[in-house]
């Protein structure tokens, strides 16, 4: 239900309350209202129910059946295929050509029937006469190319020789700061600052400080530690001539090296061994689905 008075955004102090997506209505709540009131309003929209397809019209969307092609002729392409034969065959002007007779085959190895030019005459191996050969004259000489990349090579390339030309150490360095030089001598003035950019309450840096820091605090004066105690001479390892006990023998024992007995279980009840009392036993726990479906 709408409140009556002003609103949060009125209240807050905003200039206007921000717009909804309806264009001027108020806020309603849904509490208590149905999910759809145009659904029980006026009368809605009743289908007439699915056709089952049968042999009546009434099955199809059309009121009538149409045919794929309606008024074609019928047409037999047997008949038209020798139409076509039969008006080719007018274009021609004289009857089929039919070569006279046909191809004629050898009749053996060595046989000349069927060919064309017959037989050759043998191949004499006498050498005829002939004239001296007179070769042509030779033709202009010219210099050979000269064998070489032209890089790294003398005096191969059409121009003269390159000279070479030292390179200073660190040249792009010094060139860089020439320039930097040049850069600031055509300066006129510092660079160009407005104090009136906006500030924030609070600076960025939480350790910012316009005081000047207090002295630094002098350390105090460092304590002469005391020499470690060093023994005058190492102590003595013992031995076999016993040189590092107190006495040079150890007192003597009377006593014989005698085997203990183990000692017997006792039988009587002040020498009993302890025994604790049992912990709680355990006792069937029914599970937590039991319960719950029991409940």
């Amino acid at each position: 239900m709408p409140v009556e008075g002003k609103s949060d955004m009125e209240r807050i102090g905003l200039f206007s309350e921000m717009g909804y997506i309806t264009i001027g209505d108020k806020y309603v709540s849904h509490y208590m209202r149905p999910f759809n009131e145009a659904a029980s309003r006026n009368r809605q929209m009743l289908p007439g129910g699915t056709k089952a397809l049968s042999a009546l019209q009434a099955g199809y969307f059309e009121p009538q059946f149409v045919r794929i092609f309606d008024g074609e002729a019928y047409s037999n392409p047997v008949q038209l295929r020798r139409r076509y034969r039969l008006a080719e065959a007018k274009k021609n002007l004289g009857k089929a050509f039919l070569p006279s007779n046909g191809d004629k085959l050898p009749c053996g190895l060595g046989s000349y029937y069927g060919t064309i030019g017959g037989p050759y005459a043998y191949f004499n191996p006498q050498l005829k006469a002939k004239e001296r050969y007179v070769p042509p004259g030779k033709n202009f000489y010219t210099n050979p190319g000269k064998k070489g990349t032209g890089y790294g090579y003398a005096n191969l390339t059409i121009g003269e020789q390159y000279v070479h030309e030292p390179d200073g150490y660190e040249v792009e360095r010094i060139n860089a700061k020439k320039a930097q030089e040049e850069h600031k001598r055509l300066l006129k003035g510092g660079p160009f600052k407005l104090n009136l950019y906006p500030q924030e309450y609070f600076d960025m840096n939480p350790y910012i400080n316009d005081k000047p820091l207090p002295p630094l605090k002098k350390p105090p004066p460092e304590k002469p530690v005391a020499p470690p105690f060093k023994p005058s001479s190492p102590a003595k390892k013992s031995g076999g001539m016993k040189a590092g006990t107190f006495d040079p023998y150890p007192s003597h024992s009377a006593d014989p090296y005698v085997i203990k007995k183990p000692k017997a279980v006792p039988t009587n009840k002040e020498q009993q061994i302890f025994l604790p009392p049992p912990g709680p036993k355990s006792r069937p726990v029914k599970s937590i689905i039991t319960l719950n479906v029991t409940r």
